[in-house]
């Protein structure tokens, strides 16, 4: 006998962040909620009858008794809006329904003038264009923090030493200031394309196929004729209601502000992601220069101080990316308006913004209360006993004998340095190619892993001179 499960089929459908904490309870995810959405559209809703208001073609008391109506957000159904929408496929055309018979309470001639002359996808780009607007504000915050606290770090570490790794390896010394300060500059590039991406976010606005004639057609229906074009001056106007940047055309089919603000979120999402590679590696056991100032605990193992924010960032860095691609996607959309392009876009977007939304927070708690552990990275670059200055060594005995003699007469060396437990200067000191070539003391500074940290000091230096917005 099947054993039913203990869960009702009545539970409720909405989504708290279980299976997303790195979303859960950030200001992105306040602002990317269903109720946000509706918020937008009423937002949009208002601003467009406040714009044909100025140009005349509603009158005042429509602009106001619509934006009074739209303000009233507890009338709104959400659950009731989402079930609605199913007929037309978008929920627009529930929630203008609702907005008219709210505004025509108010005022009985003002549901005439809700919605006139748009299409839905008007009102609905619009709105996501002010989430995506309000989503970003905390986001850049958070971005500054980061960016604050990393540039603390490289300052503080510029000359704090530490293995540089390539392919897993230990390759040549370097500093944590270093890789801090290259932290900041991929948070600040971030900051940098998502504060564009937000600047440039454009109103929709275009009618039926994106022509605004039906905004022309009331204007001469009415008498209505402002100097200039009906539909150029609307946009304008339109765009200055809604706060946002004024587009050039009608982009129902030209998806250039999503792919770019898609674009820009999987950036950040990313550069964050580099952050919590390396915090997640360098926090091994094994390694432990780093760790988390608070980690997490494990249900099974008490000692246990998990990278969860690490971990968290990590895991929106190879979400977001996929996310972007079904936006790059629907660049490809036909007509003047497209069957499921533009449908396609909404639920990625959205979750695109609360990923980025909450690793910006999770990453500047990680930066602000990250441990850092000089003793171990110094532990680590001497646990090669010296072949991590392999390169240092290349170059000082290239000059006296050459490069080739002094290329295999240094793998000759580290083989048997490695093979046999031997510190390197020991086993260049017994290598017969470099007998009596250099004195014992000058093989010890050679291969001290501090004298070979190159140019990582001026380099964080001029890192730091890039100033924060």
């Amino acid at each position: 006998m099947r054993r039913r499960s203990s869960l009702p089929s009545t539970d409720p459908a909405e989504d708290f962040g279980l299976l997303s904490p790195v979303r859960a309870g950030s200001e992105a995810e306040a602002a990317t909620g269903d109720a946000a959405y509706v918020r937008a559209m009423l937002d949009a809703e208002a601003a467009l009858t406040r714009a044909q208001a100025a140009l005349g073609l509603a009158p005042a008391s429509a602009a106001a008794a619509v934006t009074e109506a739209a303000a009233d957000t507890g009338r709104y159904d959400v659950r009731d809006l989402a079930l609605r929408a199913r007929a037309g496929g978008n929920p627009v055309i529930p929630l203008i329904a609702d907005l008219t018979a709210a505004a025509a309470e108010r005022d009985a001639e003002a549901g005439a003038y809700v919605h006139r002359g748009a299409t839905s996808q008007d009102i609905l780009d619009t709105a996501v264009m002010l989430v995506a607007s309000r989503a970003l504000a905390p986001v850049l915050i958070d971005l500054d923090r980061a960016a604050d606290a990393l540039g603390r770090l490289a300052a503080e570490h510029r000359d704090t030493p530490l293995p540089g790794r390539t392919l897993t390896q230990h390759a040549v010394p370097t500093t944590f200031g270093l890789k801090a300060a290259g932290w900041r500059a991929l948070v600040l590039d971030a900051r940098d394309r998502l504060a564009a991406v937000r600047a440039s976010l454009p109103a929709q606005l275009g009618g039926a196929a994106g022509t605004l004639a039906a905004f022309q057609a009331f204007a001469e229906a009415y008498g209505v004729a402002p100097e200039g074009d009906v539909g150029v001056l609307l946009l304008a106007a339109y765009a200055a209601e809604t706060g946002l940047a004024e587009p050039a055309l009608p982009w129902h089919t030209l998806r250039t502000p999503i792919a770019d603000l898609g674009g820009a979120l999987a950036f950040a999402a990313g550069a964050l992601g580099k952050i919590a590679a390396d915090v997640l590696l360098l926090s091994r056991t094994e390694i432990g220069e780093l760790s988390e100032g608070t980690g997490g605990g494990s249900s099974a193992m008490p000692h246990k101080a998990n990278p969860v924010r690490a971990t968290l960032i990590s895991a929106a860095a190879r979400q977001v990316p996929a996310l972007a691609s079904v936006l790059f996607g629907s660049l490809a959309a036909e007509d003047e308006r497209p069957a499921g392009a533009w449908h396609a876009e909404w639920q990625p977007l959205r979750e695109a913004l609360r990923l980025v939304g909450g690793a910006s927070r999770d990453a500047a708690e990680l930066v602000e209360g990250l441990r850092v552990h000089p003793h171990r990275m110094r532990d680590n670059l001497d646990a090669t006993e010296g072949l991590i200055v392999s390169e240092h060594l290349a170059a000082a005995f290239t000059a006296l004998i050459g490069r080739g003699e002094a290329k295999s007469a240094l793998a000759r060396a580290a083989r048997r340095a490695v093979e046999e437990g031997l510190e390197l200067d020991e086993a260049l000191l017994e290598e017969p190619a470099l007998a009596g070539v250099l004195p014992k003391e000058r093989l010890r500074e050679l291969t001290d892993p501090l004298t070979y940290l190159g140019s990582a000091a001026a380099l964080v230096d001029r890192a730091l001179r890039r100033a924060e917005p």
